[in-house]
């Protein structure tokens, strides 16, 4: 039994999701990933100018915004490295 429990490992690790470097998410699915409503997130764009700054789909105000994760997730990184430090 032991060779099923490395295989269903072997298979785990191998299907790893990765978040590709590039990936975008829009705006609404990031304030449901941050728990924050879209008032709560534009605030927080405003109080922290580290905040990674939206991609936006066309010239329009109400155009799509989206977010490079990987900046999203460096950005969180930072705030845990800096809140580890303290």
């Amino acid at each position: 039994m032991g060779g099923v429990s490395t295989h269903a490992h072997g298979y785990a690790h191998m299907h790893r999701k990765t978040t590709p470097d590039k990936a975008l998410i829009r705006q609404p699915a990031l304030c449901a990933w941050l728990d924050l409503s879209r008032s709560g997130l534009d605030k927080l764009r405003k109080k922290d100018p580290t905040f990674p700054r939206p991609i936006k789909d066309g010239d329009a105000r109400q155009a799509a915004a989206y977010y490079v994760v990987a900046e999203v997730e460096a950005w969180i990184a930072s705030k845990v490295a800096a809140r580890d430090a303290a």
